[in-house]
């Protein structure tokens, strides 16, 4: 239950940053730390949605990341929130050598970040994270968690080892939760500060 509330809360605040920054993009769409929280945000409420949906909301928050980069190019939260993204794409798709191609830009992008920011613990915990990601994913898809997170879109096979993917479903998520996500989750709690120091509070209740 604690965690269920703890995972809602998380849900409303993301919601919240995204529907704050979409509010002052309007105002300013120069703004290149409102672009970053808004990338930020949709990032990490990708993680709360279907398949499909995560894949979208990824797209966008690149597409954000993408903008405020073009506004100041030397951003190191833009450049490792980017990393990220890429990360978070990678994992979604089963196929190792596409998914590398997206490791790849996300260790440029945390590469980039540690230049810009070379104390930065986090920025560099992620660029040595980075370099597993692959030995990662090849564990987390043969241990079946691809065909978990794609649900019905990965059509039949899916029911054959129905049973099978079940059994292993703790595992596999024990498993997501700790390495498939590392990258992503190694930076919530700065990333939550930065968030809560640039806008007010959600609303109660």
């Amino acid at each position: 239950m604690d965690l269920q509330q703890s995972e809602f809360d998380r849900l409303l605040f993301f919601e919240h940053a995204r529907k704050t920054a979409e509010a002052a993009y309007v105002a300013n769409p120069l703004d290149a730390d409102n672009l970053t929280r808004w990338g930020g945000a949709l990032l990490e409420l990708s993680q709360f949605q279907t398949f499909p949906e995560s894949k979208k909301m990824i797209q966008e928050a690149v597409s954000k990341l993408e903008q405020a980069l073009l506004v100041n190019p030397r951003k190191h939260d833009t450049l490792w929130c980017l990393g990220n993204a890429h990360t978070a794409n990678a994992f979604l798709i089963p196929d190792l050598e596409e998914a590398k191609i997206y490791f790849d830009k996300a260790a440029e992008y945390f590469q980039q970040a540690v230049d810009e920011d070379p104390l930065n613990d986090y920025y560099r915990k992620s660029l040595e994270v980075a370099a597993k990601a692959p030995e990662l994913h090849a564990e987390i898809h043969r241990h079946g968690f691809g065909l978990q997170a794609m649900g019905t879109a990965a059509g039949p096979s899916t029911s054959r080892k129905g049973a099978q993917t079940r059994t292993k479903k703790k595992s596999s998520d024990l498993k997501y939760d700790i390495f498939g996500w590392i990258v992503l989750a190694v930076g919530i709690v700065a990333w939550l500060g930065f968030a809560k120091s640039q806008m007010p509070p959600p609303p109660p209740g």
